[in-house]
């Protein structure tokens, strides 16, 4: 019996035709290919295929650009939404230090920057995730627009979760415990920028990906962007080490290598106690690499957006905003 090849078929051949035969997709492939994704256009058996394939060979910056175009028109912002200067994502979770990245959103919103925050949560065990935890800062994972700019007039700050952003492509990545692999589109996710924020920050862990991020946001036309190796992937500056960005500025890539802080590395705490994140925002635990890792961090944000002309500049002025900032934002009982 005869079967017609099915249309996706096409895409899986080209990545998995061989040592010799197989070759990445193109820009425009792999757009088509994610579009016939997010249409349920093609069968369980092709997407697992395809997720594999493209896990084990790594995407290209231009298969990265083309699943972005691919999913450009799939999130709908209402008029009238505030404009967002900073995109930043969080997909990763933390398990060896607490998420002190966290504190240092909170730090810059209170500086009149506004942050639109996604990510991801559940998708491997032993993880802390954003989604978990914000309520203890006193801001809630919002699941609608309207929340969105609720969040936003009231804390210049927003997380929205990708199951309420983006669901199709929450049910691809909660795929990870089935697939044991994380697939393409947790490296989609950190790309979406879904309200074209001028300013983007990412988290990567392994840091053959750095220059991938970097050069799709080229080719996607992101204005300014700062990729790090951040603790556990996301976007969090190891303090005690040497941290290498990876940035766009106005169609320009360049790469700036940030010098370790200490010169001990800092023991690891046996427990994470996330209460401990108001305690240090109140003053009330003094924790060196916490603090150094908010504010670092902050400073590798406000040089990317231009408020501090170098490293210096950067980490004085974001050691300043946390001297300043104001203790009781955040409630005792948050």
């Amino acid at each position: 019996m005869y079967y017609e090849e099915h249309p996706f078929a096409e895409y899986v051949r080209i990545l998995g035709k061989g040592k010799n035969g197989s070759r990445p997709l193109n820009r425009e492939e792999a757009q088509a290919a994610m579009s016939m994704i997010l249409h349920d256009d093609v069968t369980a058996e092709q997407l697992g295929a395809f997720l594999i394939l493209m896990r084990v060979k790594e995407e290209t910056p231009e298969e990265l650009a083309g699943f972005v175009d691919a999913c450009s028109d799939w999130i709908k912002i209402p008029k009238g939404m505030p404009t967002i200067d900073l995109d930043w994502s969080s997909y990763a979770g933390k398990k060896r230090q607490l998420p002190w990245y966290l504190l240092t959103t909170l730090l810059l919103a209170e500086n009149d920057i506004k942050i639109f925050m996604h990510g991801a949560g559940g998708h491997t065990n032993g993880r802390i995730y954003t989604k978990d935890i914000i309520s203890s800062l006193g801001l809630e994972c919002c699941t609608s627009m309207d929340e969105v700019k609720t969040s936003l007039d009231q804390w210049n700050l927003a997380y929205m979760d990708i199951e309420h952003l983006f669901p199709k492509l929450h049910q691809i990545i909660q795929l990870r415990p089935f697939l044991g692999l994380r697939s393409p589109v947790h490296t989609l996710a950190r790309m979406l920028n879904p309200f074209h924020a001028k300013y983007v920050m990412q988290g990567i862990f392994h840091p053959g990906y750095q220059p991938t991020h970097q050069q799709a946001a080229l080719l996607l036309g992101t204005p300014h962007l700062a990729v790090v190796k951040g603790d556990g992937g996301e976007i969090e500056r190891n303090p005690d080490m040497k941290c290498l960005v990876q940035s766009v500025e106005n169609e320009r890539m360049f790469d700036e290598e940030w010098p370790p802080l200490f010169k001990r590395r800092h023991l690891r705490d046996d427990v994470l106690d996330v209460s401990r994140l108001v305690k240090v925002w109140h003053g009330e635990d003094q924790d060196e690499y916490g603090i150094a890792a908010i504010t670092s961090t902050a400073a590798i944000t406000l040089k990317m957006m231009g408020r501090a002309k170098t490293m210096d500049e950067a980490e004085k002025l974001a050691q300043s905003m946390w001297q300043k900032r104001t203790k009781d934002k955040i409630a005792e009982s948050a």
